[in-house]
């Protein structure tokens, strides 16, 4: 066999040990496939876990640099060769990919690929996704041995993907509960709140004419208590954290969201990460938010060509900067863009907000936190 056996046992236990440790699931198809390609002396290996849109959920791949895939561009659709075997549902072993009937065509910067061995992920009749590899790097291509080893590894992403369902029902039921003791802290505190800051104001409101100095104490109240339930609802609302959050991190929730933005939006939208620390639960909330909220703005009113997002960290501080080459705009036209509620979610982990823009000059939002 390709790898001696002792090799092969430490990889499969290192792919076991990935399903079992939480790791997201993209984290754990990621080892999976870093197993694959080493062991079967491949340049490049994938895996793709299909979506509903004719795209793909998850696709994790080895030998590509995250420079070619911007040159590529979005993800694969499920056509040609990886949507027959998605189809099919059966093995695929090529001594030259192009020359297969189902090969259709790559992007202009996609690397070449010649000889290729794919295999299905099946949970019983159904397939889940697809693993395969391409450019063997030691002469006469994949063997059947090799098919056979694939085919394992793709037993081990079926137990991850299988196990990540499980977990999304569990999560599902765990949100529900938790929505259900949301709306019974906002009936107890908020709700009442808003209930006496009604009363208040139907009192002054009768008082105003006749005894201006009691109107003026129950406007105070009216004032005080539309602050509390304020403050309240905030609180409630910071607890209600992404589950995407929980399920891939505040990195690769990001990647995805831009990727689906590029998708969606005549702009090219760009996304750069360093490697980040482990970070608080509420600025990962936060960053998301204002990320989100920054995008939302640069897609919908810049009119930009490109808008790009980058994290980075350095010295203890967490950076975000999402800049566009659009339109820009005076700080005197700002309302409307939601920088109050973002400058807010920066300040509530102990962050700072900056915003710079400028008619034809287009805007840069950075934030930057102490982590």
């Amino acid at each position: 066999m390709t790898a001696d056996r002792d090799e092969i046992l430490q990889a499969v236990s290192s792919a076991v040990l990935a399903v079992t440790r939480h790791l997201s699931v993209r984290e754990v198809l990621q080892v999976i496939v870093r197993s694959a390609q080493r062991l079967l002396d491949a340049r490049y290996a994938a895996l793709g876990v299909p979506d509903d849109d004719g795209s793909f959920a998850e696709f994790v791949a080895e030998g590509i640099t995250d420079k070619q895939w911007e040159a590529i561009g979005p993800l694969p659709r499920q056509h040609g060769m990886l949507g027959a075997m998605l189809r099919e549902g059966v093995p695929a072993r090529l001594p030259d990919i192009r020359e297969d009937s189902r090969f259709e065509y790559w992007p202009k910067a996609h690397p070449v690929m010649k000889d290729f061995l794919g295999v299905p992920i099946r949970d019983g009749e159904q397939v889940l996704g697809i693993i395969f590899l391409a450019n063997k790097r030691t002469p006469g291509g994949f063997t059947q041995e090799d098919q056979d080893l694939l085919t394992l590894f793709a037993a081990h992403a079926a137990i991850a993907l299988t196990n990540a369902r499980l977990y999304e029902r569990g999560r599902e039921l765990a949100m529900l509960e938790e929505r259900n003791r949301v709306a019974r802290e906002l009936h107890d505190a908020v709700t009442q709140k808003l209930f006496s800051l009604r009363l208040s104001a139907q009192a002054a409101g009768t008082m105003l004419a006749k005894a201006p100095d009691m109107a003026a104490v129950e406007l105070e109240r009216v004032q005080r208590l539309a602050g509390e339930a304020l403050s309240e609802l905030r609180a409630v609302i910071v607890e209600l954290r992404p589950a995407e959050l929980d399920r891939h991190g505040l990195t690769e929730t990001l990647r995805k969201h831009v990727r689906l933005l590029d998708r969606l939006h005549p702009s090219v939208v760009v996304f750069e990460c360093a490697e980040l620390p482990p970070l608080d639960s509420a600025v990962e909330v936060a960053v998301l938010r204002v990320a989100q909220e920054a995008l939302h703005n640069a897609l919908r009113h810049s009119g930009a060509e490109r808008v790009l997002v980058r994290m980075e960290y350095q010295d203890g501080t967490l950076a975000l900067t999402v800049s566009d080459d659009g339109s820009g705009f005076e700080q005197a036209e700002s309302r409307g863009l939601g920088l109050v509620s973002m400058r807010d979610r920066a300040e509530s982990v102990g962050g700072v907000m900056t915003v710079e823009s400028a008619r034809g000059q287009g805007t840069t939002v950075r934030v930057e936190v102490g982590v």
